[in-house]
């Protein structure tokens, strides 16, 4: 990967951020689809041992979590082959800075809730408020990585029903309402929600292509999709301008982790290279 431009680097990455596929990037810059992957591990390994590292000591108030789905391979019903079907993604997200605290990919089940939880709870610097789905995996989760009563937790458990001409192929079945359930502490009402979750779980679907519905740019091997949902959080966090963020602070471009404390200007791709190659200047 040395031998590539700086700038293609960028170009290449930008390209994959922005919701294009691998084979995509690679016509638009110019370079071949292993180029493009092998660049993809060594930024995606960069990217989540450098969050792991500095995702510490969080000072939020309000956390949500839910997860998203995506399939490596094929679906669950049409998997063959070892290591191919649904594969899941945990996501944790301060509801008041945006910043992705924490996310974890793997099967959507007790044992990887307790582990997602485990390392939301981890890197928070005092009691928060939790809101999460209605799934049950939670409940033990939570306790068992924030302990009895640790947390102010709810969950909000949605109410769905089918369109009056009956449910289409494509169509997701209507949200009819919604039920907030207290779990442990003092969860204050109005701020049970998982708005801001379910919105960062729609931009990841925009932005990256593995998880757009109805395409064939799903990931083949679950380890290059954990690298591309590592890339995705810390351009998340780190290279981009949030509209009401930046609005709060009179027009200044803020990122979420310039509202966290964690940096004092919006990052971009090639500052990212930058920290990944000592020699490298910062811009």
């Amino acid at each position: 990967m040395n031998a590539l431009p700086l700038a293609k680097k960028a170009a290449v990455l930008k390209a994959l951020t922005e919701g294009a596929s691998i084979r995509a990037a690679a016509r638009m810059v110019g370079v071949s689809k292993t180029t493009v992957l092998k660049l993809l591990v060594e930024v995606g390994e960069f990217c989540a041992g450098y969050q792991n590292y500095v995702l510490r000591g969080l000072p939020c108030r309000r956390v949500q979590a839910d997860e998203i789905w995506a399939f490596v391979g094929a679906k669950a019903k049409n998997a063959r082959t070892p290591g191919f079907g649904d594969i899941w993604t945990f996501v944790a997200i301060d509801a008041e800075t945006k910043l992705v605290v924490s996310w974890l990919v793997g099967s959507r089940n007790a044992e990887h809730a307790e582990v997602f939880m485990r390392d939301v709870a981890s890197r928070l610097a005092h009691r928060v408020q939790l809101t999460t789905d209605g799934h049950s995996m939670y409940l033990s989760a939570v306790e068992d990585a924030f302990g009895w009563n640790g947390v102010d937790f709810a969950q909000l458990q949605k109410v769905y029903g089918s369109e009056p001409e009956g449910e289409r192929r494509y169509s997701p079945p209507i949200c009819l309402g919604t039920i907030k359930r207290w779990v442990t502490g003092k969860p204050e009402k109005e701020h049970v929600s998982t708005s801001y979750i379910e919105r960062a779980n729609l931009t990841i679907r925009m932005h990256s292509r593995r998880f757009t519905r109805l395409t064939n740019g799903f990931s083949k091997k679950s380890e290059n999709h954990m690298h591309a949902v590592a890339l995705h959080f810390f351009v998340s966090n780190f290279c981009r301008a949030h509209m009401t963020l930046t609005k709060a602070r009179g027009g200044i471009h803020t990122s979420p982790a310039m509202a966290a404390g964690l940096t004092d200007h919006v990052w971009t791709i090639e500052h990212m290279l930058g920290m990944m190659n000592p020699r490298q200047p910062i811009g």
